[in-house]
């Protein structure tokens, strides 16, 4: 049966029945010889390359190698998610535009740092942790090293809240060269006079 008049047959039902009654999947997609390969987007892409990371057998064969431009660019992007995802729907929404537009270019300068420290092809073992802390935890993500697994760099928010001005959010890093004692800045946002909600909430 020709693709046109199948999707003609399923939109006629749907109409007719108002959509309580939908062809079967088995219907639409009977007699379909063509061999479709799904559309990969970012994040399967950055999962199968953590595979390949994880894996050594499988990094042998994959060329373990990636430029300090595209390491950028995926530690940014996930740099990016994880924020998004500990400031949770009810911080997001207000601080989003200030930490995209302050916060994420100060997050891409120390970045850009920690792909000056690697040759190209140790680069590809430099992974963003995937669990940023909930509650009151300050923790957004860390760059860790798959081949030893330790923490090169760690992403932190502290709440701060100076007498008389309300709360701000602190944003600011730690490396492994000083065993992450030392603040490295990387800006502060307001928030309001109202204790913030909690992280992820």
């Amino acid at each position: 049966m020709p693709n046109w008049l199948r999707k003609s047959l399923v939109v006629m039902v749907t109409i007719l029945t108002f959509g309580l009654v939908t062809p079967s999947q088995a219907f639409l997609y009977e007699h379909s010889n063509a061999v479709k390969t799904p559309k990969k987007d970012i994040f399967d892409a950055l999962s199968e390359n953590k595979n390949v990371i994880n894996n050594p057998a499988l990094a042998d064969e994959h060329v373990g190698y990636i430029s300090k431009e595209d390491f950028i660019r995926q530690m940014l992007m996930e740099a990016e998610a994880q924020s998004f995802t500990k400031f949770g729907a009810r911080i997001k929404p207000v601080i989003e535009n200030e930490f995209t537009e302050v916060i994420l270019p100060n997050i891409e300068k120390a970045i850009q740092n920690v792909a000056e420290q690697y040759p190209e092809e140790e680069l590809a073992y430099l992974t963003v942790t995937e669990r940023p802390g909930k509650g009151h935890s300050e923790k957004i993500f860390n760059i860790t090293n798959d081949k030893t697994n330790e923490d090169v760099i760690r992403f932190h928010v502290r709440r701060d809240q100076p007498p008389q001005q309300g709360y701000w959010f602190n944003f600011h890093y730690h490396t492994h060269h000083d065993q992450f004692q030392a603040h490295h800045e990387l800006g502060s946002i307001y928030w309001d006079k109202n204790t913030p909600p909690k992280w992820m909430s």
